[in-house]
Order: C-alpha cells, then structure tokens, then sequence
C-alpha cells in the first residue's frame, strides 16, 4: 500500500484524535494505538455508553486546551534534538570545550575593554553557564525521560536565565536593569500563584528577597534562588511536554504544519497511514 504524508490539516486532525484517545485511554482499554486483532474497544451495554461517552464529552474541552500545549511540547524536541545531534558529532569533551572558549573569550574580553566589576559579574555568569550545560549534557546522557525531565531539562534552562543574573548581582548597570523586573516578577508570583495555601504569608513574612543571603556573605542570593527554581519549574514543564509529544506523536515521524516553521518534514510512518486511514473509515 503506497504511503501518503498528510497535509496541514490531516496532521492537526491526527493529533488532536490521538490526544483525545489518550484521555480515553485512562478509563477505557484500547483506544490509543489498539491492535490490528482485537481493534479499538466499544462500549456494549447502556451504561458502558453513558459513561464512555460522558468521558468523551468531558475530555473534549481539555484536547482543545492540550493541543496547543502538544505543539510546544513537539518544537521543544526538535530544537533539542538539534541540539543533541550537534553535542553528538562534537563529542562531549568537544561540547564542553566550544562552550568554555566562548564564554572565555567573552570573559577575556569583558577583562580588557570593561571595567573590573564588569570582568568579575561575566566571569561569574560565565561559570554558572558552563556549569549548566555541562550538567544538563552529562544528565541527558543517562537512559530514560524520568532522568531527562527532572534534570536534564531545568539544568538547559538554568544556563539561560541565571548568567544574567550573576552578572547583574556585582554590575551596576545590568543590576539596574534585571533586578527590579525580577522583583516584580517575583511580586506577582506570590501575589496571583502562590497565594494559594498561604504560601504567600508564609514567604513574604520569613524572607525578603533583596536581603536573603546577606547573612551569609551572599547578597543577592534570593534572586539567584528564584531563577534557579523557575528555570527547574519551567524545565519539569517542557519536559513533561515533550514526554507528551512523544507518546501522541512518535519521534519518527514530523507532521507538515512544521514546515512554516522551517523545519524539515520526514514521511508519515506506515503506522500513521494505518491510523489516518481508519479514521477516514
């Protein structure tokens, strides 16, 4: 049987039945990817429909919500693919040390041309960076996504939000222009998250955040604690989302809607075929 790759819309159509037969899938056997034998189950009796199609009824609102969430999880992937594949062909030893020279040189150069508050506020971001994405390459190396979302995922993101603000702690000029956004950032988080439980009493009456650390020879060490635990939060989130991605749409196969974003499209897979076909059905 010739293979067919969906378009745009066949691609966007896949996905949201797949990710409406995974929450089906949590009540009812075999509804996600069911045997060619024994194929997909079918409530029988008047209350097997009722509640299977209640259920149906229920999920409907979450696909909705969800399939945006399924996309981020599936570009999320590709680019770290992208990533990983580079790391692969450089080799680790090779990856580590791209990263220190170009962090070394930007160091080097922040020690000839600024002043030396300057040079120690990238040297320090400097180390934090590379520390990061040293982490997150060796964790990602471990087998299983349990390993990948807890750790592999929040260490990449931490590389990206937490150099800037180590160098904003000891530079005049970044301070004045990361810190107090991160300040009222931190304000609004307690204010419409955490408020939940009174997490937001307990916080604002036990810390402070510009003062947190100062005890310790270490100001500026609440800010540094808060982008440290937003870049692991953010990261369990794409993590889980790219988990996701992989159970509704298989890493061997990249639907057309890829295409306006520049990336490259691979066939459908038999299985897909098979699928789209008996949705057709």
């Amino acid at each position: 049987m010739e293979s067919r790759t969906p378009g745009l819309l066949g691609a966007m159509r896949m996905d949201v039945y797949r990710l409406h037969d995974m929450w089906m899938e949590l009540l009812f056997p075999r509804q996600l990817d069911p045997s060619s034998v024994l194929g997909k189950w079918q409530p029988q009796s008047a209350v097997e429909k009722l509640g299977y199609y209640l259920w149906a009824t229920l999920g409907t609102p979450l696909v909705v919500v969800g399939y945006p969430l399924l996309l981020i999880g599936v570009a999320t992937r590709f680019y770290v693919g992208k990533l990983d594949s580079a790391v692969t062909r450089l080799g680790l030893l090779g990856a580590v040390a791209v990263i220190a020279i170009g962090w070394g040189g930007l160091t080097a150069l922040s020690r000839v041309q600024l002043s030396q508050a300057a040079f120690l506020s990238v040297g320090g971001a400097s180390i934090v960076a590379t520390v990061s994405v040293v982490l997150s390459i060796l964790v990602s190396r471990i087998d299983g996504n349990v390993t990948s979302v807890l750790l592999a995922y929040p260490f990449g993101l931490t590389a990206l939000f937490l150099p800037p603000v180590v160098a904003a702690l000891s530079y005049p000029p970044l301070e004045s222009v990361i810190l107090p956004p991160s300040y009222q950032f931190a304000r609004w988080i307690l204010d419409t998250i955490l408020w939940v439980g009174g997490i937001e009493s307990w916080l604002r009456a036990s810390f402070t955040l510009e003062e947190f650390g100062a005890a310790f020879g270490l100001p500026g060490l609440g800010y540094v604690l808060m982008w440290l635990g937003i870049s692991f939060l953010l990261g369990w989130i794409l993590g889980t989302l790219v988990t996701l991605a992989d159970v509704i749409r298989p890493k061997a196969w990249i639907p057309s809607w890829v295409k306006f974003a520049g990336i490259s499209i691979l066939p459908a897979s038999t299985r897909y075929n098979r699928f789209d076909q008996r949705r057709d059905n």
